[in-house]
């Protein structure tokens, strides 16, 4: 049988995520790719998009194969990825050089000149979003400036997912959701300014025609089959930015729901109707047609466990065979026996800089409150309670802007985890759901491939078939008092550390 199944492809930070699901949302398999994250310079982190997709075509074989899928099967390919990338192609679509990602600072003194010389507040009124050296709009300026024999050669300039789209179907496109990485690009209407472009000294000839998430915009070539094993002739979605899929596969699509985001960054995404920006957060188009998401988007998030555990788990990593439980499961176990407020232990997530609210790229993670008496657990637990009150501080930012939450739709690896998603509901004082899926970012992607060919007549129905949740969270008044304390001093840290974080 032909066209029973949707693929989702996810340009991840860490690995790109590839799944297959049939029609309700049940993954028929998945599979990932690793591919290396570069930092050559303090403020420098960059990403080689060619090794994105060598990860998604082993990943796309492996996928098949494990699944025991007919190429044919497949009705449709949607594609997300992170976000703010500045992928320059040539002519001949090879990429020129290393793209800067998402938590790259490199173009802090551009941003500054920029928001001296035009305003803030100019820019602003365009774009709904500060300049911040993290989006795409400086980094094409720092090629300019840093590397003139590359910026000469620069035909379009990319984003991750559009890339992909690029390399299956050789088509250059622009989708609306990851717009807002360009300040140039108008949040009111979703168009390009052209009269921003010319002030910014961004040539409009390097934008891709902006185009709705669902849009098919071609189909797999013969050269892109071949290398991954699909065939030729599937439809492609132009897919959209990660967090934004990643709120559709959650059941995200009707204005005041939200998403929390547990991948390797953390934040929120409340789904809104009107154009509600405020300079603390981020503003973006949804993958769903006619809505906004206002974001916060923190560094410190799954990201954070992941280091914890890379750098202080080597014994529970030697205990996995004798115990049977992932060194991950035995951390959340030691971490339970810590009491709520960690005995005034604070972590300050900011492991890469910080993005919302406080925008500051020199940030740096701290832990605060150590004496002889605290053990590994207090650590471990004020990880998880540092980036959940970065969540509560994102989260009362967006409400002071009008956009209110009442409850939370957790998705990203940090959901697997009940003592950090009940720390998350406590902290913020909000219910949790979390949905069936542990892959929300690639059925978000896949959704939208699906709306694309007609496999769902519309979102309604794609959320209604396919999200499904699996446990609720209710946030504990006593737990809720102790928290609102800590967060308090945790607001108070940064602001007494802030001086010397520049």
């Amino acid at each position: 049988m032909k066209g029973i199944y949707l693929l989702g492809i996810d340009i991840g930070t860490s690995a790109c995520k590839v799944a297959v699901f049939d029609r309700k949302g049940q993954v028929k398999a998945a599979a990932t790719g690793d591919y290396p994250v570069y930092y050559p310079r303090e403020g420098w982190v960059e990403q080689n998009p060619e090794e994105w997709w060598e990860a998604v075509c082993q990943a796309i074989r492996e996928v098949l194969e494990k699944g025991q899928i007919a190429p044919e099967e497949i009705a449709g390919i949607g594609i997300d990825g992170q976000s703010w990338s500045a992928i320059a192609i040539d002519k001949e679509g090879k990429v020129l050089t290393n793209t800067p990602i998402w938590m790259d600072t490199r173009a802090q003194e551009i941003c500054d000149r920029l928001n001296r010389e035009m305003g803030e507040n100019e820019i602003f009124a365009v774009a709904g979003n500060s300049l911040q050296p993290s989006y795409t709009t400086t980094k094409i300026l720092w090629y300019k400036e840093n590397l003139p024999e590359i910026y000469k050669k620069i035909y379009k300039i990319l984003q991750s997912n559009s890339y992909i789209v690029y390399k299956l179907t050789g088509a250059i496109t622009q989708d609306v959701s990851q717009g807002y990485g360009l300040h140039c690009f108008d949040m009111h209407t979703g168009t390009w300014d052209l009269q921003m472009c010319e002030k910014l000294e961004i040539p409009a000839e390097f934008l891709p025609e902006i185009c709705s998430c669902d849009t098919i915009v071609g189909t797999v070539t013969e050269k892109a089959a071949q290398q991954c094993g699909l065939t030729a002739g599937i439809p492609v979605a132009a897919g959209g930015l990660d967090a934004a899929c990643g709120t559709l596969g959650a059941g995200v699509i009707h204005p005041g729901e939200t998403q929390e985001q547990g991948g390797q960054a953390g934040g929120m995404s409340i789904c809104t109707d009107s154009y509600q920006a405020d300079p603390r957060l981020i503003l973006g188009f949804h993958v769903v047609p006619g809505q906004w998401l206002l974001q916060g988007g923190t560094t410190g998030g799954g990201g954070v466990m992941r280091w914890f555990e890379r750098e202080f788990a080597d014994y529970e990593r030697m205990m996995k065979e004798e115990t049977g439980k992932s060194s991950l499961d035995q951390l959340n176990e030691i971490g339970e026996k810590i009491a709520p407020g960690c005995d005034g232990v604070i972590f300050l997530p900011y492991m890469a800089g910080e993005r919302s609210p406080i925008w500051n790229p020199h940030a740096k993670g701290v832990f605060y409150g150590l004496d002889f008496s605290k053990t590994k657990g207090h650590m471990l637990r004020a990880c998880m309670e540092g980036v959940a009150f970065s969540l509560r501080h994102n989260l009362e930012i967006a409400e002071e802007a009008g956009a209110h939450a009442e409850v939370l739709r957790a998705m990203g690896g940090s959901a697997n985890s009940l003592l950090w998603t009940q720390i998350k509901s406590d902290v913020t004082g909000k219910p949790v759901e979390v949905p069936a899926s542990d892959t929300a970012t690639t059925l978000g992607a896949a959704i939208l491939a699906g709306v694309g060919v007609g496999f769902y007549k519309d979102y309604e129905e794609a959320v209604a078939l396919t999200v499904k949740e699996t446990r609720k969270h209710m946030p504990d008044p006593d737990k809720k008092a102790v928290y609102d304390r800590a967060y308090a001093n945790y607001l108070e840290l940064y602001r007494s550390l802030e001086h010397m974080m520049k």
